[in-house]
């Protein structure tokens, strides 16, 4: 099954009823709303092309902030959301080699000096190149003993003779054919990100500073595949990341609303179980550290649908050292 990730492409479909450009004709809750929304704009450094287009994110901006704060006042809910970089947008947007392995209860990579620190994707649609790049920043560290930094922009310029398509979508399966290929990756340093399509930059891109030997396809639809995996090395996963919930993710157990539309690559990083007994896979995301748990997500773990929360057990892959 292919799919093409939207990350933070968000569709900028705007709500209708616009607010009037004059602030004499808002309510009095809409001017406070108002207000946010200027400290909002002011801490993101957004600007806007004219007022029609500030009106209309506004509207956006008030719906989200009215769902945030009653999802967070839902007594029901282990997790809590938060007014994010975000808020201005709607969501529109084999056999394992560890067949064998006893996992433990709880792991994350983090503490084994496995993972890089959060990286931010901006508005570049190449989630599936920082799912790629932190899975082969894991193994990586594994095998040599060293963390290093590699290029998402090297993917972005360069993987392009298949189907992926740098700012508009890719396959983690094709990306981590590419490296094995192209026998490595450059460093972040050498070929660093600029969140925009560009050219292949050959002579950065010839600077190989790590390796792979291939990549292995987990189980489909087996959390507990899933689980073993992710016991040995982080893992790349495709999830369902189109709704509010995920969007304004901010901490907690996330068990909220989504389905199986497979639309944003991440990593699994680790697993473990929650104070209250949830068990939840550990996540890192591409958005920055401002957005969930220092830019990770944890998310319920062997849930009653065979492919996991958001599809996470539908389509893992990891590359081979």
């Amino acid at each position: 099954m292919e799919y093409y990730c939207k990350c933070m492409c968000f569709a900028l479909i705007f709500m209708l009823g616009a607010l009037s450009s004059h602030a004499t004709s808002r309510t009095l809750q809409d001017a406070s709303m108002y207000g946010k929304y200027e400290q909002w704009m002011a801490r993101y450094g957004r600007v806007y092309t004219d007022i029609n287009e500030k009106e209309k994110r506004f509207n956006i901006f008030k719906a989200n902030v009215d769902f945030i704060e009653s999802s967070n006042n839902d007594a029901n809910k282990p997790y809590k959301l938060k007014v994010n970089q975000f808020a201005d947008l709607t969501n529109e947007i084999i056999v394992i080699k560890y067949e064998n392995v006893t996992a433990p209860a709880t792991i994350d990579w983090r503490k084994k000096g496995a993972v890089t620190p959060i990286k931010d994707q901006g508005q570049c649609g190449c989630c599936w190149a920082f799912s790629v790049v932190a899975a082969m920043e894991g193994i990586t560290k594994l095998t040599t003993g060293k963390l290093i930094s590699l290029s998402e922009q090297e993917l972005v310029d360069c993987d392009t003779s298949s189907v992926d398509q740098g700012c508009v979508g890719g396959l983690m399966d094709d990306a981590f054919q590419f490296i094995t290929q192209n026998h490595g990756l450059s460093t972040e340093t050498n070929y660093p990100y600029t969140g925009v399509d560009g050219t292949c930059n050959t002579k950065n891109e010839a600077s190989h500073a790590a390796t792979i030997t291939g990549h292995e396809d987990v189980p489909a639809n087996s959390e507990a595949a899933l689980l073993k995996a992710v016991a040995n090395q982080p893992i790349s996963v495709v999830i369902d990341a189109g709704g509010s919930d995920f969007q304004f993710y901010s901490s907690g157990v996330f068990t909220g609303t989504c389905g199986t539309s497979l639309d944003h690559g991440v990593t699994a990083v680790g697993f473990g179980v929650s104070a209250d007994g949830t068990k939840y896979w550990l996540v890192k995301n591409s958005w920055g550290a401002e957005w969930g748990e220092e830019g990770y997500i944890r998310m319920q773990r062997d849930v009653e649908v065979k492919e996991g929360l958001c599809g996470i057990a539908m389509e893992a892959s990891y590359p081979t050292a």
